[in-house]
């Protein structure tokens, strides 16, 4: 719940908008966001961002939000997370995946279980694909004890129409995280993946996986890629293919990658881009990707006041991942330590950090 005696926490940019958004509940305090795309044409905050507020609003008790009139300022003063059935129509700006993965931060700290049904694109170049979101995402949950969780595609929606559908259900309310242990990287048991196609001849799901398989036919370890052909009403609104790949790896952990095709893209061609782009997330990661290292960390720092460790690699420690650090340091006041291996032929580093005793209390207010 809010702490009204809190100071705001001052952000500018929009870098980083949802994480600050989600960090902000998690915490209780209140932020304010200024310079919003102050000096771009279009200045403010864009559709897709008022529309994830909206489902803010609708998740979480007592949240307010202020705008300023041209949409470059922000304060936002956080409720309690709430949970609870809900339809939410995405904007085709962007695609269910942007509205989805930050509800896994915050669904298994509500009072209430999360039923949440997105409708609108279910893929994207630049934000997570629903298959990406339920393999690759949801694992990391239950390393932390999120165990009852599951992301059901009622219809796949390509862009620019979309016409998806997609349930998220999370059943499993938590009253913080389990601290994290990983000093190792995991080996790679097997690799999976899902070639699927909306409005578009089958035989394009055959060749993208013809075209991933052929790059990944000496890793050395089993591959699977099945085909997920949609049609009719499920199908969404418009033509579109793409395939996502998954290394899994021993204890559970995995890495992914994914590719969608335009209009003129040759199949065979992006299978074997999301092959590649998975043998490069695989030489860059250690149990975790870059995906997925936001949520990891995220939890690790609202973790009970223990110490977590949990290795990563220099390629993974970006603008962003700064960024991040940054933003949880000017929320909750505590930092993440990077501290290299002790091995020579290794640029992995050990992210150590004491959790902050983060307790859900949303489960006992009335």
């Amino acid at each position: 719940m809010s702490n009204s005696k809190s100071p705001l926490r001052i952000f500018e940019g929009h870098q980083n908008f949802r994480l600050r958004i989600v960090l902000a509940t998690l915490s209780g305090i209140p932020i304010k966001l200024e310079k919003i795309r102050s000096n771009d044409l279009n200045p403010g905050l864009k559709d897709y961002e008022v529309s994830f507020l909206r489902l803010i609003e609708t998740v979480t008790n007592g949240s307010t939000i202020e705008i300023s009139y041209t949409g470059t300022t922000l304060i936002y003063r956080p409720g309690i997370i709430y949970g609870g059935s809900y339809t939410h129509q995405c904007p085709n700006s962007k695609p269910v995946g942007y509205f989805i993965e930050p509800m896994l931060y915050l669904a298994p700290f509500s009072k209430k279980k999360f039923s949440l049904l997105f409708k609108g694109i279910t893929a994207s170049h630049k934000d997570a694909g629903i298959d990406v979101l339920k393999w690759g995402m949801l694992p990391v949950l239950e390393k932390f004890g999120v165990r009852e969780c599951a992301l059901h595609t009622l219809k796949r929606g390509s862009p620019p129409l979309g016409g998806g559908e997609v349930h998220l259900v999370v059943d499993s309310l938590i009253a913080q995280p389990i601290t994290m242990h990983e000093l190792e990287t995991p080996i790679i048991s097997s690799i999976r993946g899902v070639a699927y196609s909306t409005r578009v001849s089958p035989s394009l799901v055959n060749r993208m996986i013809d075209g991933a398989q052929k790059v990944l036919k000496d890793v050395g370890c089993t591959v699977n890629i099945t085909a997920d052909v949609w049609r009719g009403e499920n199908s969404g609104k418009s033509p579109g293919w793409g395939i996502t790949l998954l290394a899994e790896m021993k204890k559970n952990w995995c890495l992914f990658s994914e590719c969608i095709g335009d209009a003129g893209d040759v199949p065979e061609d992006i299978g074997a881009k999301a092959a590649y782009h998975l043998l490069e997330e695989i030489s860059r990661s250690t149990a975790i990707g870059r995906g997925q290292l936001p949520l990891a960390i995220v939890f690790m720092v609202i973790g009970k006041e223990d110490i977590g460790r949990l290795r990563i690699n220099k390629n993974q420690i970006d603008e962003n991942f700064i960024h991040l650090l940054r933003d949880i340091k000017k929320i909750f006041g505590t930092e993440v330590y990077l501290k290299p291996v002790n091995d020579p032929e290794s640029d992995d580093f050990i992210a150590t950090v004491k959790g902050v005793g983060f307790t859900n209390a949303n489960k006992k207010i009335a």
